[in-house]
């Protein structure tokens, strides 16, 4: 049987407003009620939340860490020159009525606000040190500041600035073709001067071989000399005593060696007289 529409109406109308007078706020999310409007209330307990319909009208807000993420800053050191700076913050809302009266809730136009603040607290500490102190040394001393610049920011805008770091430090293009080209130059320039010191100890080092060489050589020429003086003289007393025993043989011996010195060549010729004191044994086998 369908229902009288004198009942149906009332009962949707019923059920619409009690829908539109109960929400709900999560863990993760706190959220104010406005009156025509104006801020009549805020919720950040989690569960079931009552207001009056139509009159009333609930926002919620995140609890949780935001984040902002701009695009990478320029900055001076205090050198005039530039560096490029890639940062991120971690933020959260801390006093929801605050930051909607200076926000209208609008977390983009925070991290605006937020990012404005931050890019004046380094451009101060960027522009009180070197490029060397800025990207090697002093970093984290700098985001601690920077971090500290914020401090006022819950009464001013119902945030608080959990944590500033940066991703990178760079120099620009042009700046760090101009450094790299510095180093470039600088390495090449010190390389030579390690290869010139290498050359001129190889030159020593050579130098001083060639010199030990020749006088190993020399060394060894005047040892080979006493040693064939010596042989020598040993050879002569011993061709003595042979000659003082037999002086015949000795002859022989002596004639002998000129024989096979003379014709040590097939092609060797000898235009000699035959009764020659050089074929004395040939002639005669007494020697006489």
């Amino acid at each position: 049987m369908p229902l009288n529409p004198k009942i149906l109406i009332p009962l949707i109308i019923i059920a619409v407003v009690a829908y539109s007078s109960v929400f709900t706020v999560n863990q993760w999310e706190q959220a104010l009620v406005f009156k025509f409007r104006e801020i009549a209330r805020s919720d950040d307990k989690p569960g079931l939340h009552f207001m009056m319909p139509i009159v009333n009208v609930a926002q919620k807000f995140e609890k949780r860490l935001l984040n902002l993420d701009q695009e990478p800053q320029r900055f001076l050191t205090i050198e005039k020159k530039d560096v490029i700076v890639d940062y991120y913050a971690k933020w959260r809302i801390t006093d929801v009525d605050k930051f909607y009266t200076a926000t209208r809730g609008d977390v983009l136009y925070a991290n605006g606000l937020l990012g404005q603040r931050i890019n004046r607290a380094l451009r101060d500490e960027f522009g009180a040190r070197t490029v060397q102190e800025v990207v090697a040394g002093e970093r984290t001393q700098i985001l601690s500041v920077v971090t500290a610049s914020t401090s006022n920011l819950p009464q001013e805008l119902g945030i608080t600035v959990v944590d500033v770091r940066t991703k990178r430090i760079d120099l620009p293009t042009e700046v760090s073709n101009s450094v790299y080209e510095r180093m470039r130059a600088e390495r090449n320039r010190v390389a030579k001067d390690f290869r010139a010191r290498g050359s001129e100890a190889s030159e020593r080092i050579r130098a001083n071989a060639d010199r030990e060489r020749e006088i190993i050589l020399a060394n060894a020429y005047r040892d080979a000399e006493i040693i064939r003086g010596e042989g020598d003289a040993q050879a002569t007393e011993i061709y003595a005593a042979a000659y003082t025993k037999d002086e015949e043989f000795y002859s022989l011996y002596r004639s002998l060696n000129a024989y096979k010195n003379s014709f040590n060549d097939s092609n060797d010729v000898l235009l000699l007289e035959p009764k020659s004191d050089f074929f004395r044994y040939f002639n005669n086998s007494k020697g006489n």
